[in-house]
């Protein structure tokens, strides 16, 4: 049975993580490299092995710490799906690693943490089932997650044709942040009375 672990060594395996994070967000599994996250981290190389293994099983471990982060970022509203989706576009917007990690893990690595995403999926889908859906709650969770994250992820060329448009989101106007915004809002809440009328 593994020991209590120590503060220091607490401290020494979060630092490790924050500084993979964002090494593993920036060029993903294959590109990242454990001598980039030891210097981030301001840490010896020899740590990473001695806390994590290999570079597979950081990437495990930050993966696994990330869905749990972004699964409690935003509190998940099933009786207001439109300002739950609003909500959750504010966040990634803040914090764009989140989502370019989730992105990388899907691409590289799928299947990877399945059992916390599951954890972390599960709520929300029986949720969306108490209050009664003609559709099943695991696709109406997807077309809300897959409409936050659109214009997150879409190709930069397609943003550059918005008004206004960069081709980083986080580098848009205030005013076309707000107008992309407005349209997730205004895609989920479609939705929402799509299920309400039972169309479909």
């Amino acid at each position: 049975m593994m020991g209590v672990m120590s503060p220091e060594a607490a401290a020494t395996r979060a630092r490790l993580l924050d500084a993979a994070f964002e090494e593993f967000a920036q060029h993903g599994v294959a590109g990242a490299r454990v001598d980039r996250v030891a210097a981030r981290a301001g840490l010896n190389k020899r740590l990473i092995y001695v806390h994590f293994g290999n570079k597979e099983q950081l990437f495990e471990a930050v993966t696994g710490e990330m869905v749990g982060v972004l699964a409690d970022a935003v509190p998940f509203t099933p009786d207001d799906l439109p300002g739950y989706a609003g909500a959750l576009f504010d966040h990634l917007l803040r914090h764009p690693r989140q989502l370019r990690l989730a992105l990388w893990q899907q691409l590289e690595r799928p299947g990877l943490a399945e059992a916390a995403a599951a954890a972390s999926y599960r709520p929300k889908v029986d949720a969306l089932a108490a209050r009664g859906t003609p559709h099943h709650p695991a696709d109406v969770l997807t077309l809300v997650l897959a409409l936050t994250g659109a214009w997150l992820t879409a190709p930069s060329a397609l943003r550059a044709l918005a008004p206004q448009g960069e081709g980083e989101a986080a580098q848009a106007s205030p005013e076309r942040v707000a107008a992309h915004r407005a349209a997730v809002v205004a895609a989920v809440r479609a939705l929402v009375d799509d299920e309400r009328n039972g169309a479909g």
